[in-house]
């Protein structure tokens, strides 16, 4: 990967939509060339995918949370897939520390969040963070290393 392919990957992070012929100017290649700079990109996987940025607000989602969950490795196997087919869960990681599990929900009520950590329980120990405000957004991951 070469610093115009990072380029176009800090493009494209900011912009998914923007047009090929307005990268190339600002890659100084041709519009097949960047098309074929992120065809070769995809197919390594660097580029995983484009995404629509939805305000969760907007769309009923008043509460945003960070549930720590606490499972044994013998759990994952029935937890996993309850995790990954809620809707309500955006990410989930598996992490370090006293919790195995970190969860990022949206719910649109206390209530429903609630809800969603009573069926937790029934696997783990949890520990929720709810969200007041957020001074950093989804940024994307810089393309420069530092040294």
């Amino acid at each position: 990967m070469d610093a115009i392919d990072k380029k176009i990957i800090s493009i494209l992070q900011k912009n998914a939509r923007t047009p090929l012929k307005k990268i190339a100017a600002e890659v100084f290649l041709t519009s097949p060339a960047v098309s074929s700079r992120i065809e070769r990109l995809e197919k390594e996987g660097i580029l995983t995918g484009f995404h629509a940025c939805v305000n969760p607000i907007k769309l009923g989602y008043h509460i945003k949370a960070y549930i720590n969950f606490e499972i044994s490795p013998s759990q994952k196997p029935e937890v996993y897939p309850f995790l990954q087919s809620h809707p309500n869960v955006l990410e989930c990681d598996c992490v370090t520390g006293n919790y195995s599990v970190l969860l990022k929900v949206a719910f649109p009520s206390t209530m429903e969040l609630d809800g969603f950590i009573g069926e937790l329980q029934h696997f783990g120990k949890t520990s929720t963070l709810i969200v007041f405000s957020t001074i950093v957004e989804n940024r994307g991951v810089s393309t420069e290393i530092n040294s």
